[in-house]
């Protein structure tokens, strides 16, 4: 039988009201803790893309989901990072790195509320609380819209901004918006990364070969994730039947 491993993506740390614009994106942080301590409850680690690997390749098997945070929402440092350090979880964020310090300029025509994003030295504070960032373009651009050479300067620059700013590898990139081509998928191998997360859902599998660890698909996890969605989303076969309806 095919042993999954789900790679769970949330944004936003926020509780909104009822009509707030992509309040999807959102989760509130209560809610959040419940999620992750419902992993704590059943035995399941959260672990940084980069510690996933070898369970995603099936060098090592264990109860184990992968956590990601798309952007590097001031928040998540507050409602995420000292929850996961006391739970002994470890996650990625994915940092915009040309708008850190800044908000979620690339919504703005979307009429949607300025949403901080971390700091250099917010982001350092992240890494001390042993969590780890991943790559998530320079500026959040829709790489399958842009020119290659473009793209390549996205992909590129981002892993080498993060790796001078804070003097750690950065290994793993997420596709904005979950938008990608094959030319994207071999720049991405070519910049050096080993792992890249789409918005694909599903969940990854035991024995993924190289090409499947640059498509990965991931579980999103929306505002109203209650406890029991949660754990469908997470441990059955609810999101692997929507693979291809995303």
């Amino acid at each position: 039988m095919t042993k999954a491993i789900p790679i769970l993506m949330y944004h936003s740390l926020a509780t909104k009201k009822k009509g707030t614009v992509l309040r999807s994106i959102h989760v509130p942080p209560k809610r959040f803790s419940n999620h992750m301590k419902i992993l704590k409850l059943f035995g399941y680690t959260a672990l940084s893309m980069r510690a996933l690997v070898p369970y995603l390749k099936g060098e090592k098997q264990g109860k184990v989901v992968g956590l990601t945070f798309d952007d590097g929402y001031l928040n998540n440092l507050a409602h995420a990072a000292p929850l996961l350090q006391h739970l002994g979880f470890s996650s990625t964020l994915y940092v915009v790195s040309d708008l850190i310090g800044q908000h979620n300029i690339w919504d703005k025509h979307k009429n949607i509320d300025p949403n901080p994003l971390m700091n250099e030295l917010q982001i350092k504070q992240w890494l001390n609380m042993g969590q780890d960032i991943g790559a998530h373009t320079k500026n959040h651009v829709h790489l399958n819209k842009v020119s290659k050479h473009d793209a390549y300067e996205e992909i590129t620059g981002s892993k080498q901004t993060l790796e001078n700013m804070f003097q750690t590898e950065v290994s793993d990139f997420c596709y904005p918006y979950g938008g990608f081509n094959q030319a994207n998928i071999e720049q991405v191998k070519a910049a050096g990364y080993e792992t890249a997360t789409t918005t694909i859902r599903g969940r990854a599998n035991y024995n993924a070969t190289r090409s499947d660890l640059f498509t990965l698909p991931r579980v999103f996890i929306p505002y109203h994730t209650w406890p029991l969605r949660f754990y469908q989303k997470s441990f059955s076969a609810y999101e692997d039947k929507r693979v291809h309806k995303s």
